[in-house]
Order: C-alpha cells, then sequence, then structure tokens
C-alpha cells in the first residue's frame, strides 16, 4: 500500500521534536511513548502490528512484534490518526540528547535499514521490520549485534540518534567508523568489521578490537556521541561509581553528601533488588533537600 503523505516541521536543536501535520483521516505511526503533544482531533490506538499489510491475521502482527523486541523496540506501534474535519498536529520527542532526521524512503530505492532504536515516527503505510547480519564477525564485533531495523515503503520517516548525525554519500569508496557510531545505510553498502590496526593499537589505542566499515555505492548516516557513549560517561562520574560533584565544595555540602552517601549504602544494603533508577531518583531528591537547606 501507499504511504500517506504527511508534513512536518523539526523544532529544537539538540533536544529536538518533529511535529506533524496530518490531513482528515490521515496516519502516522511511531514508537510507543514518544508522543509529546497532539490536537483534541487526533485519536491514538496501539495496535501490534503497523498496518501497511492490511490483512494480517493476529499471528502474524503478533510474529512483527516479536520481532521488534528483538530489535530492543516496543512490541506495540501506536497509531495517531486524525479525526476531524481540518488539519490537526502531533509531535513526538527524542528520548535523549542528538538530532532527528527525516528520510523519504522514495529517494533510496524505498529501503532502509538502521541500528536498533533509531525509528522514532513514520507515514501509515510504511513497513518497520528487522534485518539480520549474516557475518558473524560483524554481528559479534560490529557494535550493533546480529539485528538491525529495516524500513520499506515509499512516504517519509523518522530517525533519531545522538549528537550530532552526518550525511556520507559513497561512490565505491570504503570508510572506517567506530563501532557504535553507525545510524543508518542504504541498499548498495556493504556493513562489515576490520581489526582496529596492529595489536598495540588494538589494545592501547582506544578504539576497540575492532573498526566497523562501510563500502559501497549509496548515503550512509553517521552518528557523533552514541548513546552508550554517553551513558558510559554519565555513569563513570557519577558519585556511586567514584566520581565527584562538580561546584560543591563547602563544609554543608561535605557533610551533607557524606550523609547522603551513608544512607544510599544502607538503601542498596537493605533492598539488594532496588533498581538503578529508583537509586537515581532518591539521589536527586536528597541533593534537592541539601540545596534547600544551604539557602535556608
Amino acid at each position: 500500500m501507499s504511504a500517506h503523505e504527511i508534513d512536518f516541521k523539526i523544532i529544537g536543536d539538540d533536544l529536538q521534536m518533529v511535529e506533524i501535520e496530518l490531513d482528515p483521516e490521515e496516519t502516522v505511526i511511531a514508537e510507543a511513548g514518544a508522543m509529546c503533544y497532539m490536537d483534541s482531533t487526533i485519536n491514538f490506538e496501539t495496535k501490534m502490528g503497523d498496518g501497511s499489510e492490511a490483512n494480517k491475521g493476529f499471528f502474524s502482527n503478533a510474529l512483527s512484534s516479536a520481532k521488534r523486541v528483538l530489535a530492543d523496540e516496543s512490541a506495540f506501534i501506536t497509531h495517531f490518526t486524525n479525526v476531524g474535519g481540518k488539519k490537526a498536529r502531533v509531535a513526538f520527542s527524542a528520548p535523549y540528547p542528538g538530532k532527528i532526521i527525516s528520510i523519504d524512503l522514495r529517494e533510496y530505492d524505498n529501503i532502509i535499514y538502521c541500528q536498533k532504536e533509531a525509528f522514532l515516527c513514520s507515514a501509515f503505510g510504511n513497513k518497520i521490520d528487522i534485518a539480520f547480519i549474516k557475518k558473524f564477525g560483524t554481528g559479534f564485533f560490529g557494535g550493533e549485534g546480529f539485528i538491525l531495523e529495516k524500513i520499506t515503503g515509499d512516504g517519509k520517516t523518522f530517525l533519531h540518534a545522538g549528537g550530532t548525525i552526518i550525511k556520507r554519500e559513497l561512490r565505491g569508496e570504503k570508510i572506517k567508523i567506530d563501532t557504535g557510531c553507525l545510524v543508518a545505510y542504504t541498499k548498495g553498502i556493504n556493513y562489515s568489521i576490520e581489526k582496529a590496526g596492529n595489536l598495540t593499537s588494538m589494545l592501547f589505542g582506544g578504539e576497540g578490537l575492532f573498526l566497523a566499515t562501510l563500502e559501497g555505492v549509496g548515503t550512509v548516516y553517521l552518528q557523533s556521541l552514541p548513546f552508550s557513549r554517553l551513558a558510559d560517561r554519565i555513569i563513570a562520574n557519577a558519585p556511586s561509581e567514584g566520581g565527584q560533584s562538580t561546584g560543591e565544595g563547602s563544609l554543608i555540602d561535605g557533610i551533607s553528601g557524606l550523609f547522603s552517601q551513608r544512607w544510599k549504602s544502607l538503601m542498596i544494603k537493605s533492598i539488594p533488588n532496588i533498581k538503578l533508577y529508583n537509586i537515581s531518583f532518591f539521589w536527586g531528591v536528597t541533593n534537592k533537600g541539601n540545596k534547600i537547606c544551604k539557602n535556608l
């Protein structure tokens, strides 16, 4: 089926959202939980499939959902439809700092491959599927695992990635990239890996044991800051991991921080299965309390 024609506007710089304008009866599909705001005439419904194949039964939709889970996406896709008599808008926001890009699949032979979790939203009629990486080494060391997302159709789709997104047009060249920096590539690109130099470079060069390679004729999208790299830096500088808070050098902050650390340690020992985000929540509340006390 042909994808719906949608108009859009990307808002913001590094914490972006995309606002989709829908004509009456037009639909956009999106990753569950991505919606930021919508007009009152937008009706949304969560489904197991993307709706690109109208005659698919329950088991086919269940299989599609299982494939999405393998790609680290939600098992469900939310459909947003304008049920009013005039244009209406719905907006979707990115889950972490980075950029949103729009891709017209008609410009890339109606298909594009992208990293897991890159999909944000798409025009209704495009098919969201997965593709398996057949090369054993690439699957293990390429940074994307053995599964990529595959989006096919003739409409617009929107991807999100960390930092700045760079577009490269390859005309038979080969480029080497960090294994986490790949966002998407088109048909005609061969995705593989190779050793990161000699043994000394592999062990002490800081780039890992392998680099990803992209070669062929097509388009490649790269990201400057993979989310995994950002998360590693945050965790490494968290006080619970030995890092230090900056800008808190007073005696009161030092004493209150000592009690906060002690209290958090007791919480961890008392509730061994408590999740990290709960710890982070209590830690944030404690820090806010410290700042309030300091201002009294």
